[in-house]
């Protein structure tokens, strides 16, 4: 009896070769994308990753809507409005159903726009505790003017009141800048479980989907140690691109400018710029 062609083989004796199996590719997250930058530690940032990252989608060419969720109004006054004496806010959207669009503004940057914060918002989450579905308003609210953006970037105060529950349960994405300093991940913990609850109560598709590092010192063991750590527990959610400590990034605010037009080759503007790519890569 002759040989048999084992499956292996081609009829013409050649050996065939499977072709390799592939991982399956990475779900590609569909515009528009509405992202909450939170955090509940003060100071680590957050306002400042608001407005640049916002500012370098929007030079990216992608529309791009900041809402200014912390009563201090700090990305609202980095953007270049003023909002004393404002005649609609975000205090109006979620308390007086203001339509959303009347209280949208433009800033100096193309593409980029901001629903500003007032100090009325204080006194927001005392106001917002007998109010009819108090967690969803600022979700209505986006909803009725997601389809002129392609991302939404609302700046969360550094606690979990009922403003913070608001932009969770409005959000796709959570957005977590870590400082690279000593206590970078205390507090995160917290942070986590809160959007799990959030994720479990008022919005199942909540996920945490970026960490980005800030005040990355290189002249100091202590920030890559940090980094370290941070990628160790969060793997691919952690961007590549890692904001350094800049005073550039500290006065660009006080001129009401994002950093990319306030010194657009300074470390931290390109910083932002790659982190913004990076963010958008994950787009489809």
């Amino acid at each position: 009896m002759g040989d048999s062609v084992s499956d292996d083989t081609a009829p013409d004796g050649a050996i065939r070769t499977s072709a390799p199996t592939e991982a399956p590719p990475t779900p590609r997250r569909p515009l528009p994308r509405v992202l909450a930058v939170a955090n509940q530690k003060g100071g680590v940032g957050k306002t400042t990753t608001t407005v640049n990252m916002g500012a370098a989608l929007a030079d990216m060419g992608l529309r791009t809507l900041i809402v200014d969720l912390d009563p201090q109004g700090n990305a609202s006054t980095g953007l270049g409005i003023d909002n004393r004496g404002l005649e609609h806010s975000m205090y109006h959207v979620l308390l007086q159903d203001e339509p959303m669009e009347n209280v949208v503004e433009p800033t100096d940057v193309r593409n980029l726009f901001v629903a500003p914060a007032s100090l009325d918002l204080a006194g927001a989450e005392i106001e917002l505790v007998p109010a009819f579905s108090r967690e969803q308003r600022l979700k209505r609210a986006i909803e009725s003017v997601l389809d002129d953006y392609d991302y939404v970037l609302v700046d969360c105060p550094p606690s979990l009141g009922l403003l913070t529950v608001n932009g969770l349960a409005s959000a796709h994405e959570v957005l977590v800048p870590i400082q690279c300093e000593y206590y970078a991940l205390e507090g995160l913990g917290q942070l986590l479980r809160n959007v799990d609850l959030v994720k479990r109560n008022l919005n199942p598709a909540l996920d945490v989907s970026t960490i980005l590092c800030v005040m990355y010192d290189a002249r100091t063991k202590l920030s890559d140690q940090v980094v370290g750590e941070v990628r160790e527990h969060f793997g691919d959610k952690v961007l590549r691109a890692v904001i350094p400590r800049s005073v550039r990034l500290s006065e660009a605010p006080s001129f009401g400018q994002p950093i990319t037009t306030f010194d657009p080759t300074s470390r931290g503007a390109i910083a932002y710029r790659d982190a913004a790519k990076e963010v958008h890569d994950d787009a489809s």
